[in-house]
């Protein structure tokens, strides 16, 4: 697609995977409004920093305020809603906060975008609505389960987001990242976790060790949002965003030390555990559907993607506190 001059929404424009798409956008020729969630102190949250900031409209908003999301919308052809509350384990203590902004403001999105007859909607999915694996690799057809408040949260957006399609023929595609990591991700995720405390020198403090997950780049999942804005096959479908590997998160501690050159010293936190019935035992995905459909794949590899996160976030030790759980 050439995105010169096209008219571009990103929503939660100002996070860790939607900085890097709107300066990817950008940076392809796109007209790019961001649209981050106000705030007293006028923060744009990673836009802030970014070189690219004055080459975007950035509007500051809620999307579970209806007419926000209207006037965010107006005028755009490409909406890609990234906006989400995605911590799993605050969504313990909040969850009526998860559904409003994830279920009711997807909904706002949606209807927004087909009222003013946007061209398509790329809507964020997560992995985590799979659950525990009943097989492996995990392809779209999988059941979903919610094992979390966040994971319900979204497959309700999820199915929002189908119903529009079935409905409305609104021209919508669901992604569905696996474990996107990489610069600027926060310490609420795994991998700035365990390098945060690596830099510092810090023990290794984890919930669950045995878990695994498929690790995806944050380069990666942004090549997925673009190819996902201009492949016609892929509207009304869902589409897994993974590598196809898993490892455990004890080995990942284990993998992250060795490149910071830290003895692994990992231990369990009881206060990091999920519930047990919520803990998501293993997630392995199965990207057939995207390598056909959008002509997606992964290129960068864990080990070198870890290379770039741990470097970048040595120059960035200050926006961590490793001695801290993030919730």
């Amino acid at each position: 697609m050439n995105w010169s001059g096209k008219r571009v929404l990103v929503t939660g424009g100002g996070g860790f995977i939607g900085s890097h798409l709107v300066e990817a956008l950008v940076e392809a020729g796109a007209d790019v409004r961001a649209m981050v969630l106000y705030n007293s102190l006028g923060s744009r949250d990673w836009l802030d920093s970014s070189p690219l900031a004055g080459d975007m409209e950035i509007i500051a908003g809620d999307i579970c305020d209806r007419d926000c999301v209207r006037d965010a919308v107006r005028g755009t052809e490409v909406v890609f809603h990234l906006a989400a509350l995605i911590a799993i384990p605050y969504s313990y203590a909040a969850p009526q906060s998860y559904v409003r902004t994830n279920i009711e403001g997807s909904l706002n999105i949606l209807q927004a975008a087909r009222d003013e007859g946007c061209h398509r909607i790329v809507h964020t999915s997560t992995s985590e609505v799979y659950g525990t694996a009943e097989y492996v690799p995990i392809d779209e057809k999988h059941p979903v389960k919610g094992q979390s408040p966040y994971s319900a949260s979204k497959i309700g957006a999820d199915k929002m987001a189908e119903a529009f399609f079935r409905s409305f023929e609104t021209p919508v595609v669901t992604l569905r990242p696996f474990n996107t990591f990489g610069p600027r991700q926060s310490a609420r995720a795994v991998i700035p976790t365990i390098i945060s405390q690596c830099l510092a020198g810090q023990t290794i403090k984890l919930g669950g060790l045995s878990p695994t997950r498929d690790f995806t780049y944050v380069a990666d999942t942004v090549s997925g949002f673009l190819k996902a804005a201009v492949a016609d096959a892929a509207v009304g479908e869902t589409i897994n965003l993974g590598v196809g590997k898993e490892i455990s998160i004890n080995d990942l501690a284990e993998m992250i030390a060795g490149l910071t050159d830290r003895q692994a010293n990992i231990e369990q936190d009881e206060e990091r555990l999920r519930p047990p019935e919520s803990e998501v035992d293993r997630l392995l995905s199965d990207n057939t559907l995207a390598r056909e459909l959008l002509a997606w794949q992964p290129e960068v590899s864990l080990e070198q993607g870890l290379r770039e996160t741990i470097e970048w976030m040595r120059g960035h030790q200050e926006k961590y506190r490793p001695d801290e759980y993030t919730v």
